[in-house]
């Protein structure tokens, strides 16, 4: 069987769209559906059913689930088996929130690169439960979450702490001043989409405020969060590497947040999978990189 069909079987089962798990396997979404088809046809089952609202996975489907999993597992260990004399090779990817992505892992890559030449690091932007999932299908080796409560059958590693920030606009009536949660508890905050560690701690405290009237409005982008606070419309948490230079520039203040100023950093694995020498680098990296 060619295990390609595997993971476009997978990557459906996830997005349940062929669309998009066309361009998550950078596919024509023809491809995907003569893919599914024909793994379809090797098997005698139908494996998806194809609904107005997405492709919902029929009980064969469901039931090939676990067994797709274990046998590209079982690849993997053979790709490591063959590779393992010489220096690490080979391809890992790395799944990793945006903000992580964005200001922490550019000079992680810059410098792998340079000290393991034959290690190609993919890098995918995911939060925590996109995250688990890649790694469960292994389409990521490796995860990367702000998170301290993982899936419990993945392997969580501490590395360290990230520094959050709340910020506003210079001009917020907030600003350069020490609110307590009475006061904050009573302004608009703009924070990442349900499923962020941070935002939906800090959204928990903001409501657990007798008397509480938070307007609280969620995003799915850092960037887009962070550009409703520089326009003057509220608050928001954010990683401190994502706001730094625009609180260098004067275009965000940062106030003193009276508690939940870090949030946990943690190297996710998928303890069934064997990993490669490469993978192993790898995670040596990540965690010389937050090394204190």
């Amino acid at each position: 069987m060619d295990t390609r069909l595997l993971h476009t079987f997978l990557s459906l089962s996830r997005n349940r769209n062929f669309t998009s798990t066309a361009a998550e396997l950078h596919l024509a979404q023809s491809t995907v559906t003569v893919q599914i088809r024909t793994l379809e046809k090797q098997l005698g089952a139908r494996l998806f059913d194809r609904l107005p609202g997405g492709a919902e996975l029929t009980a064969a489907g469901r039931r090939l689930l676990r067994p797709a999993e274990d046998l590209l597992a079982a690849e993997a260990a053979l790709h490591t088996a063959a590779g393992a004399d010489g220096p690490p090779s080979g391809e890992v990817t790395l799944a990793a929130t945006e903000s992580l992505c964005a200001y922490r892992l550019p000079e992680l890559i810059t410098a792998l690169r340079v000290e393991q030449p034959r290690i190609e690091l993919h890098l995918i932007p995911a939060g925590t439960a996109l995250g688990g999932r890649l790694l469960h299908t292994g389409r990521a080796q490796l995860a990367l979450v702000l998170d301290a409560t993982p899936e419990p059958d993945l392997t969580a590693e501490p590395l360290g702490q990230e520094p959050l920030s709340l910020v506003c606009a210079p001009e917020h009536r907030l600003a350069g001043r020490r609110p307590r949660w009475s006061q904050l508890a009573r302004e608009s905050f703009f924070l990442l989409e349900p499923g962020c560690f941070y935002s939906d701690r800090l959204a928990h405290r903001l409501l657990a405020v007798p008397d509480a009237q938070p307007r609280l409005t969620r995003f799915g982008s850092i960037e887009a969060a962070r550009a409703c606070v520089a326009g003057g419309l509220g608050l928001g948490l954010f990683p401190t590497a994502a706001v730094r230079e625009l609180v260098e520039q004067g275009r965000l203040a940062e106030l003193p947040l009276p508690a939940h100023t870090e949030a946990p950093v943690l190297l996710t694995y998928d303890p069934r999978r064997s990993p490669s020498p490469a993978t192993h680098a790898v995670a040596a990296a990540l965690r010389a990189h937050w090394r204190p």
